[in-house]
């Protein structure tokens, strides 16, 4: 599924759907349901046209009374449900990527562990330790020698040899983390602040923080970080403020663009950033040469994750 307008799947977080939309048109056509609470986050594999989606829970981190241990897998060519994969005893599952080794590796919240599954077989075949009250999101660095996950309210990133499979150390923050990714050349780990509105720069061969970065015309903090996936732009999404912020590489321009109610996760497309705003079920699309807002459109009750195949 090398072509990108051949499909749009979004994770409809706060009504508990899957849903298929068309590209062009942003129309729903396809929904699927009859998932336990609640669907959360998304990876998409376009070399074998698959897609996962964890569902976490009933809550929300750090407040999950009835923490979940499944992993749902859809056939985006058939956009269907395919096959659920239990990760027990890992429970919690959020942020997961594509290691190069071609495994799936996901945080198991609760646990504290990276879980690794095997796509192959659709079977965990081993977890990491990431030393965590509750290892959140994760990021692998881009010539995958490291892992890297975000401990919220630890105020601390894991690094964990990949190849290895092994946790090397933690790095500490100043303030609890919300997000997490990581540099083109993998010399920067970009950590959320979730106290204020501000960015840590994290040298990963020095081991601590380099640099904050004050968030302009956001008052308040920011969630989640994504970088284009040429690294020309990154994406930084506040809940609280109803904002993404447009960030050049170097961090020395930024624009802030209100969007919808609770804005979450991006997707990139081109020259198009497509934002999920799970308090009010819009999705904006943002025009990044020009940075700024350029349309919206409805898609279920309040996705939190969209992306093309």
């Amino acid at each position: 599924m090398a072509n990108a307008e051949q499909g749009m799947i979004a994770v409809d977080k706060m009504g508990t759907n899957v849903l298929f939309l068309n590209p062009v048109t942003y129309e729903t056509e396809v929904v699927i349901d009859g998932f336990p609470k609640t669907v959360h986050e998304l990876l998409i594999v376009p070399e074998t046209g698959m897609a996962y989606v964890p569902i976490f829970g009933d809550g929300i981190h750090g407040r999950n009374p009835n923490p979940q241990h499944l992993l749902c897998v859809f056939d985006l060519h058939k956009r269907a449900h395919a096959a659920t994969i239990d990760l027990r005893p890992y429970i919690a599952p959020h942020t997961l990527k594509l290691g190069p080794d071609g495994l799936i590796y996901i945080t198991c919240e609760s646990s504290a562990v990276v879980a690794v599954i095997d796509p192959a077989t659709n079977k965990v075949v081993d977890a990491i330790d990431s030393d965590s009250t509750n290892g959140h999101r994760l990021i692998i660095a881009p010539d995958g020698a490291r892992l890297y996950t975000e401990n919220e309210e630890d105020a601390t990133v894991s690094v964990i040899d990949l190849p290895k499979r092994k946790l090397l150390g933690k790095i500490k923050t100043p303030r609890p983390l919300a997000g997490i990714t990581i540099s083109a050349d993998g010399r920067t780990v970009i950590g959320v602040d979730d106290a204020q509105p501000a960015l840590f720069l994290i040298d990963t061969e020095l081991g601590r923080v380099r640099e904050e970065i004050v968030l302009e015309d956001v008052p308040k903090a920011a969630q989640i970080a994504r970088y284009a996936p040429d690294y020309s732009l990154l994406a930084v999404s506040s809940l609280n403020s109803d904002t993404v912020s447009l960030i050049d590489p170097s961090f020395r321009e930024q624009t802030a663009i209100k969007v919808g109610s609770q804005p979450m996760d991006m997707a990139l497309r081109g020259d198009e950033l497509f934002v999920a705003c799970q308090g009010d079920g819009s999705v904006h699309v943002i025009d990044t040469l020009n940075r700024r807002h350029k349309t919206s459109f409805q898609a279920g009750t309040g996705c939190e994750s969209l992306g093309f195949f």
